[in-house]
C-alpha cells in the first residue's frame, strides 16, 4: 500500500508544475478578464484531459490517484482552468451513470468541455427536490428551470443537468441553454446561472436514477477538490515561511518570533493531517470504494478548514502588504472561501459522517 506518488505520477507532477510556472500570472489574469493559453497547453501538450479516463474511452486508465496529482498542482497554482468541472466532476458523473460513451471520448481528447448544473437557488447540495423539470415531447425531452452556481458554465460545451422527470430525478446532457455569468468571489473558477426554457436534453443514465449516480460521483469529486485544497494549503504555507525568513523587524527575521513560529506550526500540523486524509481517500477511490463515503467527507471537511486557516495565516504573516490587491495572498484566501462551500461545507460533511456512524451502529447486531 503506497500513498505517495509513483514514479509516473512524480513525472506528471513535475511536468505540470513546470508548465504552470510558465503561466504564473494566470490567476491574476482571470481577475482582469483576460485569457491565457494555459488550458490549450494542458490539453495539447500534456494531454491532461485523458488522465483518469478508462482506456476504452481513449484515456490513460481509470486511476483516480493520477487525477488527484493534477488537482493538487492546479490548487497550488490557482490555475484558472475547467479541469475540475470537466475532467473530475462531469467525468465522474458520466462514468457512474454507465452512459459515458456519448461524451467521454471527446472530453478525453480535449474536444469537449463539460460541467455539471446541479444546484438550485438555495445552494443545497442534497438535491432533495429539484425545481428544474423535464418533460417528454414527440421529438425528445425538454427542460425548464434555472440552475445556479454552475462552475465554468460559459466555457462548457455540454451541461449535465439534474431535473425532475416523471420517473424521478434524472440527469440530462444539454447543449443549448442560456448561461448568465455571475460575479464570483473566486474569479479563477467562474460561476454562471443556467437558464433553461424548453431546452432540448438527452437523458444520461436511466430515467429516475440520478441520485445514486450523483451520490457516488460527488464523493470522488469531493476527494479531488480536497486534493486541490491541500495543494493550496501547501502553497500558502510556503509563501508565509518564505516571507517570514526575509522580513525583518527589530533587526531580526519575523520568523524568529515565537508568535509567528506557533502560527506557522499550527498551519503545518493542519496541512499534514488534512493532506494525509486526502491522499488516503484518493487511494481508496481506486482500491477501497466501500471506505469512500466516510473518507470523502472527512478529507473535504478537514482540507476546507486547513486551507482557510492557511490562507488567513498567510495574509497575517505578510502584514500590510498581504492585505493589498497587488499581492497574491488574497487570491488564495478567495479560493479557500469558495471551495469551502463547493460540494458542501464542512458542517454538511460532518453531518454525513455522523449519519454514516449512526447507520452502522443501527446495523450492528450487538
Amino acid at each position: 500500500m503506497r500513498f505517495g506518488p509513483s514514479d509516473d505520477q512524480a513525472a506528471l507532477r513535475d511536468a505540470l508544475r513546470g508548465l504552470l510556472a510558465e503561466h504564473a500570472g494566470a490567476a491574476r489574469t482571470a481577475y482582469e478578464g483576460g485569457e491565457t493559453r494555459l488550458w490549450h497547453r494542458m490539453v495539447h501538450e500534456l494531454g491532461l484531459t485523458a488522465v483518469g479516463v478508462p482506456e476504452e474511452y481513449g484515456g490513460t486508465g481509470a486511476n483516480f490517484a493520477d487525477v488527484a496529482v493534477v488537482q493538487e498542482e492546479l490548487g497550488r497554482a490557482l490555475a484558472p482552468v475547467p479541469f475540475f468541472s470537466s475532467a473530475v466532476l462531469a467525468a465522474r458523473i458520466l462514468l457512474e451513470s454507465g452512459d459515458a460513451g456519448a461524451w467521454l471520448p471527446a472530453m478525453a481528447r480535449g474536444e469537449v468541455v463539460a460541467t455539471a448544473a446541479l444546484v438550485e437557488a438555495a445552494g443545497d447540495w442534497s438535491f432533495a427536490a429539484p425545481a428544474t423539470t423535464a418533460r417528454r415531447q414527440a421529438d425528445g425531452w425538454v427542460l425548464d428551470g434555472e440552475k445556479h452556481f454552475v462552475t465554468d458554465a460559459v466555457a462548457a460545451d455540454v451541461l449535465l443537468v439534474l431535473a425532475a422527470a416523471p420517473e424521478g430525478p434524472t440527469l440530462f446532457a444539454v447543449r443549448d441553454a442560456e448561461r448568465v455569468p455571475r460575479d464570483a468571489f473566486d474569479a479563477t473558477r467562474p460561476l454562471a446561472t443556467v437558464v433553461l426554457r424548453a431546452a432540448p436534453g438527452v437523458p444520461v443514465g436511466s430515467p429516475g436514477g440520478a441520485l445514486p449516480v450523483l451520490d457516488r460521483a460527488l464523493r470522488a469529486a469531493a476527494v479531488g477538490l480536497a486534493r486541490e485544497q491541500a495543494g493550496g494549503t501547501a502553497r500558502c504555507l510556503d509563501m508565509a515561511v518564505a516571507h517570514a525568513t526575509v522580513r525583518e523587524q527589530f533587526g531580526r527575521p519575523i520568523g524568529s518570533f515565537q508568535a509567528v513560529k506557533h502560527l506557522l506550526a499550527d498551519v503545518l500540523v493542519d496541512h499534514e493531517s488534512a493532506a494525509a486524509a486526502a491522499a488516503y481517500a484518493s487511494w481508496a477511490v481506486d482500491h477501497a470504494p466501500a471506505e469512500v463515503p466516510a473518507l470523502a467527507s472527512v478529507c473535504k471537511s478537514a482540507c476546507s478548514e486547513a486551507y482557510a486557516a492557511a490562507a488567513k495565516a498567510n495574509v497575517q504573516v505578510h502584514g500590510g502588504i498581504g492585505f493589498t490587491w497587488e499581492h497574491d495572498a488574497h487570491l488564495h484566501l478567495r479560493r479557500a472561501v469558495a471551495t469551502r462551500v463547493l460540494l458542501g461545507d464542512p458542517d454538511a460533511h460532518r453531518e454525513r459522517i455522523a449519519g454514516l456512524v449512526l447507520d452502522s451502529r443501527r446495523g450492528d447486531p450487538r
